[in-house]
């Protein structure tokens, strides 16, 4: 499967989701989802009949609210059955609303409160460097959440000793909660806090697959941590959930919400792949 294919999948797995869960956060999985995409098509190393494998990359979603996303691209990476995303956020369901590791094969940490994701992924990068091991350690962060203290210890920590083996990206879609980054907490010039704490920062197309894989590629040869700032659009992929504010916390209802995205995610399926829930010709 494509990067395309499967980040298609992941916004359409998210869709429908979060309507029939009334859960939220769809803006948020539709601006990850190319990230996430290219992570599992073509960076990780992972095998999902060996979620524990001890040469694996460990990948942790720190903007645990986005959790839908990588369910979805677990399953479609055969971690387990599609057919059990259908029970995101219900009662008894292993697939909480903010990420879960809980039974849940293929996650490596349980996230949702903000500003956690770095530092455990710079403890797990550490640790590699000093049992000599060479697996890798992947982050996503939210921008918001680089508002949090704890982001910023973790990255002195990461120059500190050299972590060469740690990537995090940042899913820049310049939107946090209820507003826009820059009226909450200003962040820019962004890039050049985290060269001034010593990381090597990219900024780049975080929709464009081949900028990504560019972008992953250097960071393998860089010899400091790698911050990917991947500028992206909150909402991605459905024109009237993009640029809205009001999509971080709502869900695609009944009715014209849910059909319209639906025929915009079909209008733009990638060539290979059907629609999972068997809905192409409902629209």
């Amino acid at each position: 499967m494509t990067s395309e294919q499967l980040a298609w999948l992941i916004r359409r797995h998210g869709v429908e989701m979060t309507h029939l869960s009334g859960g939220s956060h769809i803006a948020s999985i539709l601006s990850v989802a190319d990230i996430i995409a290219v992570l599992y098509s073509d960076v990780l190393r992972y095998d999902p009949k060996e979620p524990k494998m001890p040469e694996r990359d460990r990948f942790i979603l720190s903007k645990g609210h986005a959790g839908a996303a990588i369910y979805a691209a677990l399953a479609e990476s055969g971690f387990f059955d599609p057919e059990q995303l259908k029970s995101h956020y219900q009662n008894g369901s292993i697939l909480s609303g903010h990420v879960s590791h809980k039974g849940v094969p293929g996650v490596e940490l349980s996230t949702g409160s903000l500003g956690h994701g770095l530092p455990v992924a710079a403890g797990m990068a550490q640790a590699a460097k000093m049992d000599g091991r060479e697996h890798r350690v992947y982050v996503v962060l939210g921008d918001g959440e680089c508002d949090e203290g704890s982001v910023w210890e973790a990255a002195l920590f990461a120059n500190h000793f050299g972590l060469n083996n740690l990537v995090a990206i940042v899913d820049h879609n310049k939107m946090q909660s209820l507003d826009f980054c820059e009226n909450t907490l200003k962040l820019s010039p962004f890039a050049e806090k985290w060269r001034s704490f010593g990381w090597n920062a990219l900024q780049v197309d975080g929709h464009d697959h081949n900028a990504l894989r560019t972008a992953f590629d250097e960071a393998k040869r860089s010899e400091k941590p790698t911050v990917i700032i991947a500028d992206t659009v909150k909402g991605k992929g459905i024109s009237f959930m993009e640029f809205d504010i009001l999509w971080h916390y709502r869900f695609p209802h009944d009715g014209w919400e849910y059909d319209d995205a639906l025929k915009e995610l079909h209008a733009a399926m990638p060539a290979g792949i059907t629609d999972p829930y068997g809905k192409e010709d409902a629209q």
